[in-house]
């Protein structure tokens, strides 16, 4: 399957500029059913607020709308959306909201704030990776527990957990088609002495470090 990206976990952040507060929400959404049931629920929550521009992305439905929700055009929710495109983020659902503080920002400040209020939201959110995974299991001794850990993040790989006993067992996933390479290369740096034991595969979101 092709690896696509989505938020972690849903947020909300905020902050001032020039007396407007901006309060940025973002959530996972998979229809756009769901996405304007949370558009709508933001709305009911701040319906006191001058502005909730929003937007969003669906994967399977292929479908991207957004909405400046009274800001001149082209400030809010483009610059909003712009933001989950250079990340490629998809089935995603983001509501900024404005209490208007009595200064005018001009074009330029609101594409700014708008475009900080959604990435302090992604950012708080975080990004998972969606994609097939194989897992392992990988018996070392303590002394080589940093050495694999460095190698398995370096081949793309996610250390999961570990277990502590009289070894240390790493639980890894990694990205299907770099499974053969990963038991081989663990394999060659420890001289034969650990062989990652493959535990099954799976397809899931895994946050991104």
């Amino acid at each position: 399957m092709e690896e696509y990206y989505i938020p972690t976990s849903d947020s909300e952040t905020e902050f001032t500029e020039k007396r407007s507060r901006f309060i940025g929400h973002v959530a996972h959404v998979t229809t756009e059913e769901a996405a304007r049931d949370f558009i709508q629920s933001m709305k009911k929550r701040y319906h006191d607020a001058r502005h909730n521009c929003w937007c969003y992305l669906i994967r399977e439905e292929g479908v991207v709308r957004y909405s400046d929700d009274g800001e001149p055009q082209g400030t809010a929710g483009q610059p909003m959306l712009n933001v989950f495109v250079k990340e490629n983020i998809t089935d995603v659902v983001c509501v900024v909201t404005r209490y208007f503080g009595g200064i005018l920002l001009g074009a330029g400040g609101l594409v700014r704030a708008y475009t900080r209020s959604a990435k302090d939201a992604l950012d708080e959110a975080g990004i998972s990776a969606v994609r097939r995974w194989t897992a392992f299991d990988v018996p070392c001794s303590y002394n080589l527990f940093a050495r694999l850990q460095q190698e398995t993040e370096g081949m793309s790989g996610i250390v999961t957990d570990t277990e502590y006993g009289a070894d240390v067992t790493l639980k890894v996933l990694l990205p299907e088609e770099r499974a053969e390479d990963y038991i081989a290369r663990i394999i060659d740096i420890t001289a034969g002495t650990v062989h990652p034991v493959q535990t099954g595969t799976e397809e899931k979101p895994v946050p991104l470090s």
